[in-house]
């Protein structure tokens, strides 16, 4: 399954400052200490030469990644038309039968690894609550069944596009 390339405002700025910081810091560093690695001499039984470049491929894979990811997301910010419905960057509380609730944000699934309030747009949890309101019920199969959960309350940040 494809990655939906949606993403909030947050999330988006939060991968800009991610490539601004390994472009202007991390690398920079690493390329240092690479140099200063490689003067010493035999690189071959170097292992800060050897561990330095290695991190340095990894730096420049992520920064590969970030560019070319942040060139394809569409950034969504929050409409009044959403309101009262689960779309996009909805918070909802949900609860099940048993009473048990939960609440997760729906966000792109870029967003969703550093942080367990979260879930992507493509979980099967959040397309079927997605055009939901309040009080509505929905059903989402898992590995343990087919459960059916209520929708206790829905709240949007109310972000606003920058220029």
């Amino acid at each position: 399954m494809a990655k939906t390339n949606l993403i909030t405002r947050a999330g988006y700025q939060q991968l800009q400052a991610e490539l601004n910081h390994l472009w202007r810091v991390e690398r920079r560093e690493t390329t240092e200490k690479v140099t200063w690695a490689a003067s010493l001499g035999d690189r071959s039984e170097n292992a800060d030469y050897k561990y330095n470049k290695q991190k340095l491929r990894q730096i420049d894979r992520r920064i590969r990644f970030l560019r070319k990811r942040l060139e394809v997301l569409k950034i969504v910010d929050y409409a009044p038309a959403q309101e009262g419905k689960v779309f996009f960057g909805a918070t909802v509380t949900i609860e099940n039968d048993d009473g048990d609730q939960r609440t997760f944000t729906i966000v792109g699934p870029d967003e969703i690894y550093d942080s367990h309030t979260v879930i992507s747009i493509d979980a099967p949890m959040a397309r079927a609550a997605l055009g939901k309101q309040i009080d509505d019920d929905f059903e989402v199969n898992t590995p343990t069944g087919r459960h059916r959960w209520y929708i206790n309350s829905i709240v949007y940040e109310k972000t606003k596009a920058t220029r």
